[in-house]
């Protein structure tokens, strides 16, 4: 007979297995390697969605799972250009600033926060705000700008139309041939040209503001932008309001002059 079939081998074979997990059990329940514990924040995080408590970066870009942007983030020297159905834009214009682009579904520009701030050779300072929404594939129908250059401060909130057509990529084109083009007269022929054969006109139709004189206004506007009502308080705390014609000219004023 085989001793590993032999009745005696196996009780004593199943004795000492017995033996061996009485006493693991039992130094596994000492050390607490079976007590439950609470999973934190950290060790719950899936991994393909990482948890980080800060991160350093030059710009992010948020897109859809089609690679659609729809939202940039970014420090100035990285700060994106326009964009037009998915396509960024050169925007020299814009290396001042950092900040974030807000895009649509498409993929155009559909608003943002710019912002700036710093102080010249000559010890001037300078600092800038402004946040927009734009019309679908248009400019913007809203916004808050602020702007301080030196001594001079002004901030303004304004409500504004467009034109009722959509952007183009034609038009995208033509004004993006032009900004490239070097500043002086000839670049501001060719931009009054364009402007001309794509009239993007944005009318401003209602501001409050903060005016460089330290007066504040509410200006109300007609459909082609033209000031039609004046309600304005002056810097010593003097109220006026005045009613304009289309040319531009007061047809009533209160207080009544002297």
């Amino acid at each position: 007979m085989r001793l590993s079939s032999h009745p005696y081998f196996l009780r004593i074979y199943s004795g000492l297995l017995t033996v061996t997990f009485v006493l693991t059990v039992s130094l596994g329940l000492a050390r607490g390697d079976f007590a439950l514990h609470r999973v934190s924040a950290s060790e719950q995080q899936n991994s393909q969605h990482p948890f980080f408590d800060q991160i350093t970066v030059h710009r992010i870009n948020v897109v859809e799972p089609d690679g659609t942007p729809r939202l940039i983030i970014s420090n100035r020297a990285e700060f994106a250009g326009e964009f037009y159905h998915g396509k960024e834009i050169s925007r020299p214009d814009r290396q001042d600033s950092a900040g974030m682009l807000f895009l649509n579904d498409e993929g155009t520009e559909n608003g943002g926060l710019l912002f700036g701030g710093y102080k010249s050779k000559d010890g001037a300072v300078h600092s800038f705000g402004h946040l927009s929404f734009d019309e679908y594939e248009q400019d913007q129908t809203l916004s808050l700008d602020t702007d301080q250059d030196g001594q001079e401060r002004s901030s303004s909130y304004q409500i504004n139309d467009n034109n009722v057509t959509l952007l183009t990529p034609e038009e995208f084109s033509a004004y993006k041939k032009v900004r490239a083009m070097p500043d002086g007269p000839e670049k501001q022929k060719a931009m009054a040209a364009v402007m001309a054969k794509y009239p993007m006109k944005l009318h401003a139709r209602a501001s409050i503001e903060r005016d460089p004189d330290k007066s504040a206004v509410l200006r109300l506007r007609d459909p082609e932008g033209r000031t039609r009502i004046l309600l304005r308080v002056a810097s010593d705390g003097t109220p006026s309001m005045q009613f304009l014609d289309a040319s531009g000219k007061v047809s009533h004023h209160w207080p009544d002059a002297p």
